[in-house]
């Protein structure tokens, strides 16, 4: 007969219930209530604490997240991420998935999802999704789909990838190692890859159709990022428009660039065209067309001057206020460059540009300032805030520093070599011989996050941007939760509950109510405690049911890698949320039914091959 949990494991799983609850209602932010999960722990145990212990050991239960491996890790894997940003390592990669986007949306998300998948196969999936996840930022930001539409998705696939191989997770080697422990003969690399792989076909259509219409456009980016700033393009002696039709190169250009009073024919060196776009799509024209928004000389000293004294080049916008000497001067006429050594790039007018008003342009066709206007400026931060303050302009905020590119091959270098230790290993010598030494993927992403560091690639000063005060409790918070689940006795408990329940079902709902349990397990403690809790339950069913234990031992490996409908699950999750502006709604809405589709695909596929019914 099943005993009551003890009060500890009761009070372990009202906390637990709270803590989703209040998630679930957002009415509370993240950082809330994952505080008050962590306080409330600390504090129950203190009053009452664990069997054998003191009061004071509870503290470490309750803070221990905050020096969690786990926490490391992804902090680390927050840092490397930045590291590619910051100097536009991944850019070759997001210009050739933008084409794929280009071409059709739905075509670049489905390749791209395939991407994920096959790659996690065989690449331990954290390492997977912190490569992919700056491209797929990178992409939102030039125009394809909104972060927050396909991040969620990309790590679904990501996860059931990395479950189709026993090295596919850390869980996965954890499960197959435990059931081997317990006399189960062991599992070769894609044992059960064809199971996991037919189960995808059917989870990848709602993974590509379904799920990005679950998710609103969370990403959406402030109305200063959408100004539309006027330039004048210069032709360039090496650059594709010199000697070209101005309408042959258009096709490559991002599609919210304006030619205005474009002209025909043949276009010459030095030749200046009036454009328009976003920052970002200014940015791309100068790339494709090697033009340049500013005389090369201003330009050539500032990159010299950033190299010279290590210093970042910051793009900034700065609004024309009425005590501006620059109204009614033209950018050429107003000596910015020689006065500052700043670059004006472009200049947004809130009026529409038109023939309204007969001194808007200036003789040569430049436009002349006025109160109001926006102009988008490159330069080293002091010079910026020195022109500012003597030409009165207002700093908005939103200053974005430009990729240090010298730097790129170095930044993914320092990824790859990161992710190559967590994956492949690196040769080294033993007793029998050279063998492949595979390092913690908290241990290479925090050497990989020092080196990030101390090339230069990330500066320490701004590693605040890389990291995300919401992911850290939260993740902390989560920890505390795995920890009282499974030392209060609770997950013991609802293991052995299951047991009892599962006598008189068919073997499919055996297999499917062990997946389920588990997967509990994993979005509300973690993959770790449901693994130790589930395998061995699992095969204790299977001699109870007289059924062959693989399959059960299956169905918990299945189960620890169902993590899609909490943050908490797992922290790939927890790595999107800050780059996709994800509630905690979001991966419910999505994950739940994404649960209910695996669960119900895997245990008919392990009825079927293991001739179960």
């Amino acid at each position: 007969m099943l005993s009551l949990p003890s009060y500890h494991a009761m009070a372990a799983m009202a906390v637990t219930v709270a803590m989703f609850v209040a998630f679930a209602r957002g009415r509370l932010s993240v950082e809330i209530v994952s505080l008050m999960t962590i306080a409330v722990i600390a504090v129950g145990l203190y009053f009452f604490p664990l069997e054998g212990t003191r009061p004071t050991d509870g503290f470490a239960l309750a803070f221990g997240g905050f020096g969690h491996y786990a926490l490391i890790t992804i902090c680390a894997l927050m840092i490397m991420g930045r590291g590619l940003v910051v100097t536009g390592a991944l850019d070759p990669a997001a210009r050739l998935l933008e084409q794929v986007f280009r071409f059709n949306l739905q075509v670049g998300l489905l390749v791209s999802l395939l991407i994920a998948l096959f790659l996690s196969m065989a690449v331990n999936d954290t390492p997977v999704l912190v490569l992919l996840l700056p491209i797929f930022v990178a992409l939102a930001a030039k125009g394809a789909m909104p972060a927050s539409k396909t991040l969620i998705p990309l790590n679904a696939a990501v996860l059931i990838g990395g479950m189709a191989t026993t090295i596919g997770t850390s869980t996965n080697i954890l499960v197959t190692s435990i059931a081997m422990d317990l006399g189960l003969p062991e599992m070769g690399v894609f044992h059960f890859t064809p199971i996991v792989l037919i189960a995808a076909l059917i989870a990848i259509p709602y993974l590509w159709l379904v799920m990005p219409r679950l998710l609103g456009d969370n990403s959406i980016e402030p109305d200063a990022t959408r100004r539309m700033f006027h330039t004048r393009l210069r032709v360039g002696v090496d650059s594709v428009l010199s000697g070209s039709d101005l309408s042959a190169v258009k096709s490559k250009l991002p599609g919210n660039i304006t030619f205005h009073n474009a002209p025909s024919g043949t276009l010459q060196p030095q030749q200046r065209l009036h454009i328009s776009g976003t920052h970002e799509a200014l940015e791309e024209a100068t790339r494709v067309l090697k033009g340049e928004l500013a005389p090369s000389w201003v330009l050539d000293r500032i990159r010299r001057t950033s190299r010279a004294e290590g210093k970042d080049i910051v793009a900034v916008e700065m609004t024309v206020t009425a005590d501006s000497r620059l109204i009614t001067r033209t950018l050429p006429s107003s000596g910015i460059a020689d006065l500052y050594s700043v670059a004006v790039l472009g200049i947004h007018r809130p009026q529409r540009f038109g023939p309204g008003e007969k001194d808007q342009y200036s003789e040569g066709g430049d436009l002349r300032i006025r109160e109001g206007d926006v102009l988008l400026v490159m330069g080293l931060e002091e010079d910026l805030q020195n022109f500012a303050r003597n030409d009165s302009l207002l700093m908005l905020e939103g200053a974005r520093e430009l990729p240090r590119r010298s730097k790129a091959v170095l930044a993914g270098a320092i990824m790859g070599v990161a992710i190559a230790l967590a994956s492949i290993g690196i040769p080294w010598p033993g007793a029998q011989g050279i063998f492949m030494l595979k390092l913690p993927i908290a241990i290479s992403a925090l050497m990989g996050a020092i080196a990030m560091f101390v090339t230069g690639c990330v500066k320490f000063d701004r590693v605040g941007r890389a990291l995300s005060a919401k992911v850290i409790v939260l993740v902390a918070a989560s920890i505390a939760i795995g920890r009282i689940i499974l030392e209060s006795g609770a997950a013991a408990w609802l293991g052995e509950t299951l047991s009892l329940g599962l006598a008189f079902l068919p073997p499919a709902l055996v297999l499917a109510a062990i997946m389920v349990f588990v997967t509990l397990l994993t979005n509300f403690a973690s993959n770790a405690t449901a693994a130790t809790v589930g395998t061995p339950i699992a095969i204790s069913i299977a001699t109870q049911l007289g059924l062959p234990p693989e399959p059960l031992v299956l169905a918990v490996l299945f189960g620890c890698n169902l993590c899609y409908a909490t943050p908490i699950a797992y922290q790939t999750n927890m790595l999107i949320m800050a780059e996709g502006s994800y509630e905690f709604s979001d991966y419910i809405r999505t994950g739940v039914p994404l649960v209910a589709l695996m669960v119900t695909t895997l245990s008919i596929l392990l009825v079927i091959f293991y001739g179960l019914g």
